[in-house]
């Protein structure tokens, strides 16, 4: 707890919102639940406790100003309890070094880009219509194109801060997928002094040791796909 604080164990800023603080704790319990490491010989027991621990204090606003006041010696502070659209993105910027931040900024990313390519998907149909087709089936059809561009626009600006985070990181994209990303997570929780970048070199070895050739093809191909699939979006504003 000296080097580790309950924000660093959560992912989260010391702004965060109740909500954010919630979503980082049930995001991390599904890596570290126990249960879901019975037949991978790994015991996240310890780290699952600090998970719940750190959120029993941190969802408390009283607990929480006086753990706050504790470690950092900050006086009581009044904690924001929603989260403001300008400011959706602001943990990538003020968030701690804990590997948690950039695990959930890979998270993030790829949950981003899985929406977005529902979106173009929508928005390609729609195009293929002509346009004045769809004036005469509908008066706001045009609206709703437009409705769904800007929402890609939105989701391609919020991979950009996620994407920001991972690279300042030093993370190749290669591992920014979420079987990377999750084997990493629950190593660096056993030991939180070790460095990340060396468990994704440690990574790379159990995947050449332990995969066939044909998981490995698939793996380079999952890649390759997320590469083109993220490529697409960040280019999609220019596009459209």
């Amino acid at each position: 707890m000296k080097s580790h604080t309950y924000y660093d164990i959560l992912g989260v800023s010391r702004d965060a919102t109740l909500e954010e603080i919630t979503s980082a704790k049930n995001a991390l319990a599904k890596v570290y639940h126990p249960d879901a490491n019975l037949h991978k010989d790994i015991d996240t027991t310890a780290f699952m406790q600090e998970i719940l621990e750190a959120y029993q204090v941190l969802s408390d606003p009283e607990k929480r100003k006086a753990y706050n006041h504790e470690v950092f010696g900050e006086p009581q502070r009044v904690f924001r309890t929603f989260t403001v659209g300008p400011e959706k993105g602001k943990e990538t910027k003020n968030s701690s070094s804990s590997f948690v931040t950039y695990w959930n900024a890979a998270t993030r990313l790829n949950e981003t880009l899985q929406e977005s390519l529902k979106l173009m998907e929508m928005d390609a149909r729609e195009k293929s219509i002509s346009r004045k087709f769809l004036r005469r089936i509908s008066k706001g059809s045009q609206e709703e194109e437009l409705s769904c561009s800007r929402q890609i626009a939105d989701l391609s600006v919020q991979a950009v801060q996620y994407i920001t985070v991972l690279k300042m990181a030093g993370i190749p994209m290669r591992y920014w997928n979420p079987d990377a990303m999750n084997w990493v997570l629950i190593r660096w929780g056993q030991k939180q002094d070790m460095d990340y970048l060396a468990l994704f070199s440690r990574y790379a070895a159990y995947v050449e040791r332990t995969k066939t050739n044909s998981e490995k093809m698939k793996i380079r191909s999952r890649n390759r796909q997320f590469h083109n699939n993220l490529k697409k979006l960040l280019s999609y504003a220019l596009e459209s």
